[in-house]
């Protein structure tokens, strides 16, 4: 277990970290102010945070009306703009706003869902497996996206880090706005051995 229900125990913000609290036995995430703030899982280290490479990492999520949010895999805590997005690794999206075009399950801005495969009101499971360069998300056991990175893949400018790392990266979960609220509950993980 990643997170033990009662505090912030193992997780770390990147920045504002007002936006996270643990509220009726869940992370309650919203980003207290102008920028995008991130909850890194660090585990016991004092600085830097935990590194996944190959692994299954699972979460019992739901959402406020119109929020969005994100859970984070293979990532750092660099940053690529003033708003404060993270430069490096995927994105899975949650959002269960109308305005957003990428929907809950989409690998933001790399496979992309125009339309949401649960009801993010009520409570649902997150399922994301990575092993090697493949990343698997399954909602409520549905899988809904099964990329592999290509070899020499390119991304755009603004994009040039959604890659995987070498050595693996961090889980991290997203603060995405003042208006958007979401709430993480049993989030565990379990390595995985590579499949080469």
């Amino acid at each position: 277990m990643l997170f033990n229900g009662k505090d912030l125990t193992g997780w770390r913000a990147n920045v504002d970290p007002d936006s996270f609290k643990v509220q009726n036995g869940a992370i309650r995430v919203q980003a207290s102010g102008k920028v995008r703030s991130h909850l890194f899982f660090v585990g016991d280290r004092e600085q830097g945070f935990e590194k996944f490479k190959n692994f299954e990492l699972e979460a019992v999520v739901r959402a406020e009306p119109d929020s969005n949010s994100g859970i984070f895999v293979h990532t750092d805590m660099t940053e690529r703009d003033a708003a404060r997005h993270l430069a490096n690794g995927y994105e899975v999206q949650l959002n269960s706003s109308e305005k957003e075009k990428r929907k809950t399950g989409s690998l933001y801005d790399v496979v992309d869902l125009d339309k949401s495969p649960v009801d993010e009101a009520h409570w649902f499971t997150v399922r994301i497996i990575v092993i090697d360069k493949t990343i698997t998300v399954a909602l409520d056991d549905q899988k809904v996206i099964d990329y592999t990175e290509p070899p020499d893949v390119k991304r755009p400018h603004d994009r040039s880090g959604r890659l995987f790392s070498i050595d693996g990266g961090a889980i991290a979960l997203q603060a995405h706005d003042p208006k958007s609220v979401w709430y993480f509950s049993e989030i565990r993980v379990k390595r995985l051995p590579s499949a080469q």
